[in-house]
């Protein structure tokens, strides 16, 4: 079974996320985000679903980085694991990132497209 993903652009609100939820996981929504590009996909049951699909619409792989979002949580609504995340060349051998200025970069991005968060 397919899992739909969506492509954020532009600036939307948390309830456009919710259609996430329970397709597949009751309470998280897996992440890619592309950092150069400053664009996040949302969807899918594995994150190289997502990361595949912003390949095809132009993104580079070393710019994509995975997490899960947790909308219903009050407190650490995102988590920055994901197994596209190991990436030796750039100095990250962990499904975690490892570098503080990605996952800024990636709360940024979130800040902007996201409304709410």
């Amino acid at each position: 079974m397919e899992y739909p993903i969506k492509i954020i652009r532009e600036e939307t609100d948390e309830d456009t996320l919710t259609e996430f939820l329970n397709n597949p996981f009751k309470e998280l929504i897996k992440f890619v985000v592309d950092v150069e590009r400053g664009i996040i996909a949302f969807g899918g049951e594995l994150h190289s679903d997502a990361a595949e699909i912003l390949i095809k619409d132009g993104s580079n792989g070393n710019n994509l980085w995975g997490g899960n979002l947790y909308p219903l949580k009050e407190e650490d609504q995102i988590e920055y694991s994901s197994l596209i995340n190991i990436k030796p060349s750039q100095d990250n051998y962990s499904i975690d990132i490892q570098k503080q200025e990605i996952v800024q970069k990636i709360n940024e991005i979130m800040k902007k497209l996201i409304r709410g968060k």
